[in-house]
């Protein structure tokens, strides 16, 4: 991995670093270095101070690979990148509050007589929570080898920090600053960091263009709706209501739009199905990779499976013993109840400390010289270089044999902890899935044989065909609750002034007796099992249901606000008076004086000039 031969850093006197149009995008620019005798320190920091010395251990220890999934390899120089996901120290120590009290805050709410009194109230409960406040690590490490040094090598990590899950950026940032470091040194966090700050400010859900140097970053950056809720408020469109995805392919409808899912799950790609299902409702997930890049890919990669859908759950791409939550986690009893999360790791001493997590999966292939096992990954042996749809035995849906059999059950009964003498892709889980493999879908993947730039273009084929699918299914899954998002205009003859009717309630019985008597429609009854209702229980009993139920509230609402006051700027005032009683003109006046003071608040002059004159038709009479 180097630096684009084509990047240089022009030198600008007028270009000044701006700290707070900076802060749109990164927090702050680290270089770690891994010493022998004091392990991981912060060589840089920048801008310096704002980070607490908690936040800056915590950043470190997630900045390198693990002992076991390091590079054996004796080359001069080896280059990752991966990320992390860590909550804030400062904003922890703020709150008292444990995961096991969230938990009970959250069954007391069952006693609620309605999903909307859980809405309100969780929604409170979350505004209130300080702990949802996230950084992002986006890591260039680099491991160089030299006799000279002591232990032969050293390692440094150069990362970004933000606030903003935004890979499409940072990735191939990382790419031009991580060699740039160490051709120039400190100087290249000068140079970044005062091109990043002349960006514009980061706009959900489109395209932009993004200069640094003499280069030119084009990135789509994830919708509103996808972004976690510790980001803050963003206003979104109405578009993200919408019934249906796009037809567009380079609209990003979810966070890590870019992730590699076939790449990452070739070796179970029959599994994924089962994993859509347990991301949906909140299922706690362990994913085991041999490297940081695999097990971030990996996480990164099962999030995008759920796109349209906001999702709530704690998720850490990469998660080390050392995160102060690993000890509550570690704590866990059998017969406790595991939180929603879902953790890449590479230690495989979290299979013994996380026995009691329900599903574990494992990815990726280690490399030729590790310490690990590698097994055979699935391959056609045909003539390289012919694409060609990847038939059913080729994706490991062999033939029935008593050896596979055998294989299969070895599997199951030897569990997990196999992994620790022989990597594996597998997953080990109990869950039951109501959604069936779409093996039309399977067979429209492609193959590209032998030829890694063939295999590389052809993934991205794939990972279209993939992603395209699950965001339908998802579409589809989340298209009944549709109604209660549905936006209303002033019927013909009713007064725009009036406020407008309030968006359908919902109740959770009277939701899955309508859903039950209807059908959940053509396109999942061809892909679920008789039982599809059960998988809606589980949904509306997750973690995932209730923020994203109360996001598309709020996003409706806006529209339904934006569609009335429409109504009000079109109406033609003679004829609107002309059929009005003395009462209702008074009616009107008040509930347009009412309209008045709102939009006097939100400082819109514009309906203050149209409602001014409104009063001066309506005050002679």
């Amino acid at each position: 991995m180097s630096r684009s031969p084509s990047f240089s850093v022009k030198p600008e006197p007028n270009l000044k670093l701006d700290p707070e149009a900076l802060q749109q995008w990164v927090v702050a620019f680290c270089i770690i270095r891994f010493d022998l005798e004091q392990g991981q320190l912060i060589e840089e920091c920048y801008p310096p101070g704002l980070l607490t010395n908690e936040e800056e251990l915590d950043v470190a220890f997630s900045s390198f690979p693990d002992s076991i999934s390091q590079n054996q390899n004796r080359s001069s120089i080896h280059d990752c990148i991966f990320f992390f996901r860590i909550r804030r120290r400062k904003a922890s120590e703020q709150s008292n509050v444990s995961n096991s009290e969230i938990i009970e805050i959250e069954d007391k709410e069952a006693s609620l007589k309605s999903t909307e009194e859980k809405l309100t109230q969780r929604t409170k409960i979350r505004k209130n929570d300080e702990r949802l406040n996230y950084l992002y690590g986006y890591v260039f490490n680099r491991q160089r080898h030299d006799e000279r040094l002591k232990r032969g090598g050293e390692q440094k990590s150069v990362v970004i920090l933000s606030h903003n899950p935004f890979s499409g950026v940072f990735r191939p940032l990382l790419q031009i600053m991580g060699p740039l470091y160490f051709d120039i040194g400190k100087k290249a966090l000068d140079h970044i960091a005062a091109y990043v700050s002349t960006w514009p400010a980061p706009v959900p859900g489109k395209l932009m263009e993004l200069p640094i140097g003499n280069a030119m970053l084009k990135v789509n950056l994830p919708p509103a709706h996808s972004l976690p809720l510790e980001n803050g408020t963003i206003e979104e469109s109405a578009s993200s209501i919408a019934p249906f995805p796009p037809t567009n392919q380079s609209v990003p409808q979810g966070l890590f739009h870019d992730s590699d899912i076939f790449g990452t799950f070739r070796g179970i790609l029959m599994q994924l199905w089962v994993l859509w299902e347990l991301l949906l409702i909140g299922e706690p997930i362990l994913i085991i990779g041999p490297t940081p890049p695999q097990c971030s890919e990996a996480v990164a990669s099962l999030v995008s499976l759920v796109a349209p859908l906001l999702f709530s759950v704690d998720f850490r791409p990469y998660f080390t013993i050392h995160d102060p939550e690993f000890a509550y986690l570690n704590s866990l009893q059998e017969g406790d109840t595991f939180p929603p999360i879902v953790l890449g790791v590479t230690n495989l001493f979290f299979l013994k400390s996380l026995r009691n997590i329900p599903h574990i999966v494992s990815v990726g292939s280690p490399a030729p010289n590790s310490n690990r096992l590698p097994t055979k990954r699935f391959s056609s042996g045909r003539i390289p270089g012919r694409p060609e749809g990847l038939g059913l035995q080729q994706l490991s849906l062999k033939k029935f044999s008593p050896s596979g059999l055998l294989n299969a059950v070895k599997l199951k009964r030897d569990g997990p902890l196999c992994l620790m003498t022989e990597h594996k892709e597998a997953i080990w889980s109990t869950y039951a899935a109501t959604t069936k493999p779409d093996t039309s879908i399977l067979n429209r993947l492609i193959d590209a044989g032998m030829s890694p730039r063939v295999e590389e273009s052809m993934s991205v084929v794939n990972n279209e065909i993939l992603r395209r699918h699950f965001l339908e299914l998802t579409t589809n899954f989340l298209a009944p609750f549709g109604p209660y998002f549905r936006a209303t205009t002033p019927s013909e003859g009713s007064s725009p002034f009036a406020d407008p009717p309030p968006l359908p309630s919902f109740s959770t019985d009277e939701f899955l007796a309508s859903l039950s008597a209807r059908g959940v429609g053509k396109f999942l009854s061809k892909r679920m099992r008789s039982n599809w209702l059960d998988l809606y229980r589980r949904f509306l009993k997750g973690p995932n249901f209730m923020p994203w139920f109360q996001r598309k509230r709020a996003v409706a609402e806006q529209q339904q606000h934006r569609l009335w006051r429409q109504a009000r700027m079109k109406t033609n005032i003679q004829l609107f008076l002309s059929n009005m009683s003395e009462l209702e003109v008074v009616d009107s006046f008040n509930a347009i004086e009412r309209h008045l003071n709102g939009e006097i608040e939100v400082n819109d002059f514009s309906f203050f000039l149209f409602t001014t004159t409104f009063l001066f038709q309506i005050i002679p009479s």
